[in-house]
């Protein structure tokens, strides 16, 4: 029990920078699902009239946001972090990170990224995305740009604009491996 307590309190104490280390450790070796919540988008949701086909009527990124992406794509370049593809929200400020960040890369639309809550199939939606992620067998890193409720809801974990969050997969449960802070 002693050994197990002093654990949880380092676990407690290892600094953003040791964790962010850990987690670009975790995607040296690839075959990891990302999670990577939206760069700087100011505001909270998104204003009335919104179309996710129509970026005029959502919340975007500022010029600090594309300043994140950019420098989220240049660490992935520069920590050597093989990805395989690059999966994003239909809304404009994921895509945005995603095609910003990862502009060397192939980047798919997957509506199960999307927070959609009060549409219907929500749920089902959710399950998809974590069958997509329990199943995931690649070689290479898998990153998907979505939204901090999505994450919440997946991993009951939250993430910060521009944070990306590496998932354990294993069992039943979906859970936190790891994480890189970009700010």
């Amino acid at each position: 029990m002693f050994r197990f307590a002093v654990f949880a309190f380092a676990l407690l104490c290892i600094s953003p920078a040791a964790a962010t280390e850990a987690g670009w450790a975790l995607l040296r070796t690839g075959g990891q699902v990302v999670l990577l919540r939206h760069a700087y988008a100011p505001g909270v949701g998104d204003p009335a009239g919104f179309d996710i086909g129509n970026c005029a009527t959502q919340r975007n990124l500022s010029d600090r946001g594309e300043h994140q992406a950019r420098r989220i794509g240049a660490l992935f370049q520069a920590r050597a972090a093989p990805i395989d593809h690059v999966e994003t929200s239909r809304f404009c400020r994921c895509r945005d990170t995603a095609t910003i960040a990862f502009r060397d890369e192939e980047v798919r639309e997957n509506e199960t990224l999307d927070w959609l809550p009060e549409e219907n199939g929500h749920e089902n939606r959710l399950a998809t995305l974590r069958e997509q992620i329990a199943t995931y067998s690649g070689s290479r890193n898998l990153i998907l740009v979505t939204h901090e409720e999505i994450i919440n809801e997946l991993l009951g974990a939250k993430a910060r604009e521009g944070e990306a969050v590496i998932v354990s997969r294993g069992g039943d449960a979906l859970g936190v491996a790891g994480r890189i802070r970009f700010n």
